[in-house]
């Protein structure tokens, strides 16, 4: 069967895990294009209710069809998340790997756009912290965005190299490493990245895996887990990693249960038997995809984390942003660089000592800043979980609702004057500053819908 996939690829699958060659090629070649979201859970709207069910996700939804994700005003408001189906297994990963009911600490090592880093999120609880680092400078805003819209206050986003996090000795009880890779999951979807596989591209990619793996690895505690995964079906990027990490580290391999109807394939490496889950477009509804989870056995030292310096916000400060805020006796108020953040009352400790060892790009949800007698509230606040219910809420419709993410001019009756929440379907999208004779639009510049084509 004659195929645009690299021949030497092909031989690889067939080779080392005996690939179904005319079903797998068959599939690349369907031109089929899956579409899958995941419902926020912090956000409950009434989405894809008839929309049939990612099986290894609970809040996953395959779509019958791509809608205009920028025409929806939901979108914005962080209600949703497109993620490609196949990651969404990360779930089932941490539920068998980490206790979600603990305080955990977890690390997203390379996190944008912010697919795996909206998932976890989800899945621990408001005193857990999650911190999800990027290490290209540029992928940084929309890693803040994404998780900005989500909603939590208990996550940090900083733009550090994972040799950066030797630092941080034994401080993450997880540690999620999607690493670079060369893309061959990605075929289907991208049939562009065909052209710009090689043997040689693979190879290049596995020295960088085993060098983000060794470089990160010191920050895992004792029984932390690490979680690797790739979009890749090259062995040299997978199961040879697993090897690899078991041979130059204590680690052991975790097993995740499986039901036969997902069409997911558990592989064995050769030298260490480790677990792991390839996922193949002909078998599954998902693109290309492989997880492999560890614990860590080696006996690690403890972070040593100071007491939390006393909060330098002044009690009039304080009490004109609580009245913004949802009655939260847990939240902490921090002022840094003229700016005021909430995060989670038991983090302060835990800020001040990422602050020290890394550059943070967020921090908690940034509520704004105070300008003599008022506060100018930041979008972050706007799209939080924290704003609290005696703020002002305009429901717009869709039409007004698009307008107003294009920041075009909005004219809308109302008797509020002031700040007021621009809500569609009661979700909050952003900020608007009403006068008597005209409507501030504060939705941020940078990320406006730009095309004209969206009405």
């Amino acid at each position: 069967m004659s195929s645009k996939l690299p021949p030497a690829f092909i031989r690889s699958l067939i080779e080392h895990y005996n690939i179904e060659e005319e079903e797998f090629i068959s599939s690349h070649e369907s031109g089929e294009q899956l579409t899958s979201v995941r419902i926020n859970p912090f956000k409950p709207a009434n989405l894809f209710k008839s929309d049939e069910q990612v099986p290894w996700c609970e809040n996953g939804r395959y779509l019958k069809e791509r809608p205009s994700f920028t025409a929806d005003p939901l979108f914005h408001a962080g209600c949703y998340y497109v993620q490609e189906a196949s990651s969404m297994f990360l779930e089932q990963v941490l539920k068998h790997s980490a206790d979600l009911s603990e305080n955990l600490r977890v690390l997203d090592l390379c996190a944008a756009p912010g697919g795996k880093s909206t998932l976890i999120s989800s899945l621990l609880n408001k005193n857990s912290l999650l911190l999800a680092n990027e290490i290209i400078k540029t992928r940084v805003p929309v890693l803040c965005d994404n998780l900005s819209k989500w909603g939590p206050e208990n996550t940090y986003v900083s733009n550090n190299d994972p040799k950066d996090f030797k630092r941080l000795e034994g401080y993450f009880d997880v540690i999620v490493a999607d690493a670079p890779c060369s893309g061959s999951g990605m075929f289907r979807k991208d049939p562009a990245a065909i052209n710009e596989w090689s043997e040689s591209a693979v190879e290049l990619c596995s020295q960088r895996q085993k060098r983000i793996l060794a470089d990160v690895y010191p920050a895992l505690k004792q029984n932390g887990t690490l979680i690797y995964s790739t979009c890749s079906y090259s062995k040299q990027e997978n199961e040879e990693i697993s090897d690899w990490l078991c041979e130059e580290f204590d680690l052991s391999p975790i097993q995740i249960p499986l039901k036969p109807e997902w069409g997911i394939i558990e592989t064995l490496s050769d030298k260490h038997k480790c677990f792991g889950y390839r996922f193949y477009p002909h078998k599954v509804k998902g693109e290309g995809f492989f997880i492999a989870a560890f614990r860590k056995n080696q006996v690690t030292a403890s972070p040593h984390i100071k007491r939390a310096k006393e909060n330098s916000v002044n009690a009039k400060s304080e009490d004109l942003i609580r009245r913004w805020l949802k009655h939260t006796e847990d939240i902490r108020i921090v002022n840094l660089n003229d700016e005021y953040f909430a995060i989670p009352g038991r983090h302060e400790a835990d800020l001040q000592y990422l602050q020290s060892n890394l550059y943070l790009k967020k921090s908690g949800v940034r509520i704004g800043k105070i300008m003599g007698k008022d506060l100018v509230p930041n979008h972050e606040l706007a799209i939080s979980l924290l704003a609290g219910s005696v703020i002002p809420e305009i429901n717009l419709t869709r039409e007004q609702s698009i307008a107003y993410l294009k920041r075009d001019e909005l004219r809308i009756e109302s008797d509020i004057r002031g700040w007021a929440l621009m809500c569609f379907q009661s979700h909050p999208m952003g900020w608007a500053k009403i006068l008597d004779n005209r409507l501030n639009n504060y939705f941020p510049k940078e990320i406006r819908i730009t095309n004209p084509n969206v009405v």
